[in-house]
């Protein structure tokens, strides 16, 4: 018997000056970056709440508050590879993971591929397992006027009873 578990993540954050664009753990070359306490990989934040969702442990904000001033400017994706151990402690692994970058600008095809594999490297899962994708929104909304970015993300976990 295999206890199969699924969460959804969501994040959104505003576009900034004067900040670095970093998603998937990949830095962008763009000239607004996003807001946040952290490096506000939107991206890797919608995936840590699927993870954490997945497992009833709450959010990213309950594990690695914005009040806190050690996770002031740090990698999205050391805070995924913590809660990667999280999903192990428990004795689950992740099986596959599928994000949605929802975005006017900037293109980023170009980056979706190693975005990918930081992710699967982050999880210490295979390539095959991360799925990365990204939309706009025919500029309609928040993310279509270009006030900022969100994204969706769905994790599947399991464990073998």
């Amino acid at each position: 018997m295999i206890d199969f578990r699924i969460g959804h993540g969501y994040d959104v954050h505003r576009f900034k000056e004067g900040r670095a664009l970093v998603l998937g753990g990949e830095r962008i070359e763009y000239s607004l970056g996003l807001e946040g306490h952290s490096d506000a990989d939107v991206l890797i934040h919608a995936l840590m709440d699927a993870l954490l969702g997945a497992l009833a442990l709450g959010d990213i904000g309950r594990h690695f508050p914005d009040t806190d001033e050690k996770y002031r400017g740090i990698s999205s994706i050391i805070l995924l590879k913590q809660v990667s151990a999280l999903v192990a402690e428990r004795g689950y692994a992740v099986s596959n993971v599928d994000i949605t970058l929802v975005m006017q600008k900037p293109k980023v095809a170009p980056y979706v591929d190693k975005m990918s594999e930081n992710i699967a490297s982050a999880l210490s899962i295979t390539r095959d397992r991360v799925n990365v994708k990204a939309t706009t929104e025919e500029k309609l909304g928040f993310t279509g006027n270009m006030e900022g970015a969100a994204a969706h993300a769905v994790a599947l976990v399991y464990k073998e009873k």
